[in-house]
């Protein structure tokens, strides 16, 4: 295929096709070099040279009653993590300095569970509205399934994105997890846009889905319009559904990235989970596509050190966006 010719059609507004969602998953390894050329074409077009970082905090650790089958803090998981219940207003404010302090943009405050009760929630909104007066940053929550009344609340807090993943397509959902349905994930997403708050919503690859799969959540989330897609690849826990899953290879994840750029591309890419021990070398790589990145730790494994984030950065002549709350027109 002719990369670039493709690219200059989705730049003019074309929407491409599935056949060629499947030919830059099948793209020869050869030819990486020049998908990726044209990924940041797009890229490029839209955003630059700069890069978002955004930082995660657990405030809630395990005690969930979901079965995910991804997820160590599941209540199917047997896996030795941290567990603690919902963090007081304090300590997510002290997050947020440390957000601050590493030059992360987005703060994101994620909480375990199927949904945040009344508590929980107040613990939350109490916290954002002290962080919006001290600092310059995005907020964003990620706490589950929202119940009415409760997006508002978030909205008045000076929220300003809420992530709810639909971590892979609706075909594949009830082999990833039963005890809720794909919609109820969508229907999340959709509150959070009702009220005004950016939507954010991603997926995991590597769970053993196919291709097709891939490209339906790609197109899935152009649908739902969601500002922010956090691409994340699988980061088998042992104790969990998925363990022992290892199907990605560095180049695949490469051209996984170039497909969210092509079909999503006027919106923030962001390399998330995984993409240390999926991507391993080929992490500078990931950033001709996708225009954003975690630094430090996600929820219960390790992230690189953010001093070597930003000197990838650095090596490869790109900035740090400190816009933290403009969309691309």
């Amino acid at each position: 295929m002719d990369w670039d010719e493709l690219a200059s059609s989705v730049l003019a507004g074309k929407k491409i096709t599935e056949q060629e969602a499947m030919n830059i998953l099948n793209c020869p390894d050869i030819e990486i070099l020049a998908l990726l050329n044209a990924a940041y074409t797009i890229r490029h077009h839209y955003y630059g040279n700069k890069v978002k970082l955004n930082m995660i905090i657990n405030t809630k650790s395990g005690f969930c009653s979901e079965n995910c089958g991804y997820c160590s803090q599941s209540r199917d998981s047997s896996a030795p993590i941290q567990k603690y219940r919902m963090m007081d207003k304090d300590s997510i404010i002290e997050g947020a300095e440390r957000a601050h302090k590493l030059n992360s943009g987005t703060y994101c405050i994620v909480a375990s569970g199927r949904g945040p009760t009344t508590r929980e929630l107040n613990e939350v909104t109490s916290a954002v509205l002290e962080i919006k007066n001290k600092y310059n940053l995005t907020v964003c929550a990620c706490l589950g399934i929202l119940k009415p009344g409760q997006a508002e609340q978030l909205k008045d807090a000076g929220v300003d994105r809420y992530n709810h993943n639909i971590n892979t397509s609706e075909n594949h959902h009830e082999q990833i997890t039963t005890s809720h349905t794909y919609q109820d994930r969508v229907n999340t997403v959709n509150e959070a846009k009702r009220v005004g708050i950016s939507p954010c919503s991603g997926v995991i690859v590597g769970m053993k889905e196919s291709k097709l799969d891939v490209i339906q959540m790609a197109n899935a989330l152009r649908e739902l319009d969601a500002d922010s897609i956090p691409v994340n690849f699988l980061h088998a826990i042992d104790g969990t559904a998925l363990e022992g899953t290892d199907e990605l290879t560095p180049l695949y994840c490469l051209k996984v990235l170039a497909l969210f750029r092509f079909i999503n591309p006027t919106k923030e890419i962001r390399i998330s989970g995984g993409r240390e021990v999926n991507l391993r070398s080929l992490q500078p790589f990931g950033l001709f596509a996708a225009n954003s990145i975690f630094i430090g730790d996600y929820l219960t494994t390790d992230g690189q050190e953010g001093t070597k984030d930003h000197q990838m950065l650095k090596d490869l002549g790109f900035e740090v966006d400190y816009e933290t709350s403009e969309m691309p027109i």
